[in-house]
């Protein structure tokens, strides 16, 4: 587990006190950068990183969504995934009003409020995923079943190919 304390985020100290390993991984970045872009600055595999999408539905409840960086939130799969009639990304404005974190730093875990969660099915495949560590220039790498509890999730599956 890190030790720095005086640079965890959120995120590190819910995992930290749920006894949750993680690796840190650390760049420099003073605005948003597009994850494949943080993957290539890290040389980390696409499969391994993912991303994380917030959602609001029709009845004005939010949604959070993990998937991997090369993939797309299918936002029809995603709404009957959590019994909405549809759902909408919220706009990069609302984004630390609702989460508590920023555009590039947002993560499942810790976030002003506990919202429905899913992580995407095919991290399951995976020993180790990396996602925002809670700001930008930072991403934590930790076991799928890991994130699943700290983030309160279900698996799914509500993903398209990029393209």
């Amino acid at each position: 587990m890190a030790k720095n304390k005086e640079n965890k985020t959120n995120a590190m100290r819910i995992l930290d006190s749920m006894k949750i390993a993680y690796e840190m991984h650390t760049y420099e970045c003073e605005e948003f950068i597009d994850a494949m872009l943080i993957a290539d600055m890290l040389h980390l595999p696409y499969e391994k990183v993912y991303k994380t999408l917030v959602t609001q539905g029709n009845s004005k409840a939010y949604y959070v969504f993990v998937l991997p960086i090369a993939r797309e939130l299918d936002l029809k799969k995603a709404a009957k995934e959590v019994g909405e009639k549809s759902l909408a990304m919220i706009h990069v404005r609302d984004i630390n009003q609702i989460t508590g974190y920023i555009r590039g730093g947002c993560t499942a875990v810790g976030m002003k409020k506990q919202y429905e969660t899913r992580i995407d099915s095919s991290a399951r495949e995976l020993q180790k995923m990396i996602v925002s560590g809670g700001r930008l220039g930072m991403q934590l790498e930790l076991a799928p079943d890991d994130l699943l509890k700290a983030s309160h999730a279900k698996w799914a599956d509500f993903c398209v190919l990029q393209g």
